[in-house]
């Protein structure tokens, strides 16, 4: 399990608490609980994610989550050894003793499984390349739905905030006219919505949201960099190249896309380079 998640939750939450109330004085807390302002921030949140995007999305949340918390499982390495070891069985014996070393392969590995046996079953080299970038493109598609569903929501909240303040503004500008106590009362609550509601949807967008989506879309990158160097791999073990040359190019690749990723730039999806075709 990555803890690293959990930790910054639990820091950030920490330090918002130690901020407040210093560990000292805890009745300041209670400034900062107020349900109507709840009820605004999260429950709009929600209602507007809602109308959004449809119920499937939300039967996903546990499954993401669940994402954000184990640790990445796709590493780059890992993936070049297997293709060099498919390469140096090839040139051994041929592409179709590659069958029996694919069936064994664990089913969490089932992309490196089907893309090995497309070429054990001689399928033409740009129709396996056609089948396989297809294969990525249906992933980008699929979970960007994921770390979208977070963003979006992320927007959401902030906004709801800003409705909360402008409730509690309003509320507390009708009753500057009265007298009473009943007045002050009203006052103070109105000046409570206005604020702890911006409060609320800040805290909600930044620490919670905000994080979940971009942790998802960093898993998914994670696992399109281990795709695409399998994809390369199999092509090259098709067309018959040296295992040491694979390795090399393999490797090559990793360096180029973790540069691309450190400059910000990124290599871009192969549906946006089609699209602008």
């Amino acid at each position: 399990m990555d803890f690293t998640g959990i930790i910054g939750l639990i820091a950030g939450f920490g330090l918002i608490f130690f901020g407040i109330t210093s560990f000292t004085d805890m009745s300041a807390l209670k400034g900062f609980i107020d349900f109507q302002s709840m009820a605004i921030t999260i429950g709009g949140t929600f209602a507007s994610t809602l109308i959004a995007f449809p119920i499937t999305y939300f039967k996903k949340i546990p499954s993401q989550l669940k994402i954000t918390l184990k640790k990445n499982r796709y590493d780059p390495q890992k993936y070049i050894g297997l293709i060099v070891e498919f390469a140096q069985e090839a040139r051994k014996k041929g592409l179709l003793s590659l069958e029996e070393k694919a069936n064994g392969l664990d089913n969490s590995d089932s992309f490196l499984k089907n893309s090995i046996l497309l070429i054990v079953d001689a399928i033409d080299p740009e129709k396996v390349k056609e089948m396989l970038d297809n294969e990525l493109d249906s992933l980008d598609e699929r979970h960007a739905s994921g770390w979208q569903f977070f963003e979006k929501a992320a927007t959401f909240a902030p906004a709801f905030g800003m409705i909360g303040t402008l409730v509690g503004l309003i509320n507390m500008l009708g009753n500057l006219n009265m007298d009473s106590s009943d007045g002050a009362n009203a006052l103070g609550q109105g000046m409570a919505i206005a604020l702890v509601t911006t409060f609320y949807g800040s805290l909600i967008a930044n620490l919670i949201l905000t994080p979940i989506g971009h942790k998802l879309h960093m898993r998914h990158n994670e696992e399109r960099l281990c795709k695409e160097i399998v994809v390369e791999g199999v092509i090259a073990i098709q067309a018959g190249d040296n295992p040491k040359h694979i390795e090399q190019r393999l490797e090559a690749f990793l360096c180029e896309k973790k540069r691309g990723e450190e400059s910000g730039e990124g290599k871009k999806s192969r549906k946006e380079k089609k699209s602008k075709k």
